[in-house]
This record gives structure tokens, sequence and C-alpha cells, in this order.
């Protein structure tokens, strides 16, 4: 048992979905896998283990941003062996050609964190990456299941609220697809520990054009991608 997940040894799959909400956590293991049961609950971050086609898979919220990302992060691969993570979320876009509920697979996550810095002493600035056999599989999968996914980059911001707009025109001019809060720090921690890593982002949110999705877009939106996500879980 971790500091902050209350699952004994071998109640956690070695394949992790990790939404930030554990509401939504709750969700994707109610609707989407068998035999499903809650393995901890510990502060309120729900995580449960169960089986998608025959396959077992756990599913456990992270928080919002990066530090609490990176926590739970850490406990699920040097304390029960986790073997990959898929980070599922939603995110504000950037990119005027994405719309909402378009799927976003990121490739590479640019972040306004000092996480990174602090861990390279300020020398470097290291780039996070997905896993290439995840981000490939997530890919393939996706377009078998007929629903279209963006390939690209994402900010992992700090914070939620910004009083630089102006930087996320920059961001936008770069390539860079969408906003979020987690990624940069998944990514760290899992290239650090040996284990696989991707994010899957559903667009709720469009930041330039003043969009958002409403509950029943957010529903079969969040659909696709969890089933992307589980689907390369245990491709």
């Amino acid at each position: 048992m971790s500091v902050h997940i209350g699952g004994k040894p071998g109640d956690i799959a070695e394949r992790v979905l990790l939404p930030g909400d554990p509401m939504r956590a709750k969700w994707i293991a109610e609707t989407f896998l068998e035999d499903a049961v809650c393995y901890t609950e510990v502060r309120g971050m729900l995580g449960f283990t169960g089986t998608w086609k025959g396959q077992r898979v756990s599913v456990q919220g992270s928080g919002m941003g990066m530090p609490s990302a990176s926590i739970y992060t850490h406990e699920l691969i040097n304390e029960y062996g986790v073997k990959s993570v898929i980070r599922i979320g939603s995110c504000g876009a950037l990119a005027l050609d994405l719309n909402l509920g378009d799927v976003i697979a990121a490739i590479g996550s640019a972040t306004d964190s000092n996480m990174n810095r602090t861990r390279f002493d300020g020398l470097v600035d290291y780039a996070p990456v997905a896993d290439f056999s995840l981000l490939r599989k997530a890919v393939e999968l996706a377009e078998a299941q007929g629903t279209p996914i963006r390939v690209g980059s994402v900010l992992a911001a700090d914070g939620f609220y910004t009083d630089r707009p102006d930087l996320y025109d920059s961001l936008a001019d770069y390539g860079v697809l969408a906003v979020e809060m987690e990624s940069a720090a998944i990514y760290t921690i899992a290239a650090r520990y040996g284990a696989k890593a991707l994010t899957i982002l559903t667009v709720s949110d469009h930041i330039k054009r003043g969009e958002a999705m409403d509950s029943a877009q957010r529903e079969k939106g969040f659909t696709n991608m969890v089933k992307i996500g589980l689907d390369t879980a245990i491709a």
C-alpha cells in the first residue's frame, strides 16, 4: 500500500488509464469494465480494476495538475509495478482547424512548469514525449474504430487561468494543438522509471473561438476517447 493509493499488492493491473477526475474514473469503470472493483478511496481519488475484452485493466484518478499527476504516476509505477499509463482527459484547443469533440494523441508536451527545470538543475529543457509504441497503437486503433485522431504537441500548463493569453497565440504558431495540465509530468515520470506513457485528449473547449461542449457532446466524445485508450492499453 502506497502513501496516496490504498490498493494492496496485486490489486492494480499493469495497464492503467489515468483520468484526472476521480468521478470520471468511476464512470469509466461502471460503463466499460466488467467485474470492476474499487481498490482505493484514499483522499477521494478513486481507483478501479476490472476487465476490458477479457484483459485486466485499471483506471485511477490522478487529480488536477502536474504535482498531483506526478504522485500517482510515481506510485503506480514504483509501488504497484504498472508498466503503462494512458492519460485520458479534456483539453482546450489552440489550433484553428480543431473542433469540439476532436481527439488528440499528444506526441510531445511543452510546459510552463518549473518541475523539469528543477529536476535538471536548470541546465536542460527536457522534452517529455509519448511512448511511440503506444502512440502508434492508438492511431491505428482509432482509425479502425472510425474516430479521426490528431497527433501533435500539447501544452501542459501549471495554471488553469492565465493572464497571458498572447502566449497561446505564440504556441499555436509553433504547432501546439491544445492546452491541458498533466501530460508533461506523466511522460517524465514514466520515462524515468522505465514505463510507457501516452496522453489521449478530447477537445472540450476551443480557447480561440470561445466554444465549449455541452454535456451530451462530452459523453459521446469522451466515449470515443476512452475506447481508444482501453484498446490501446490491451493491444
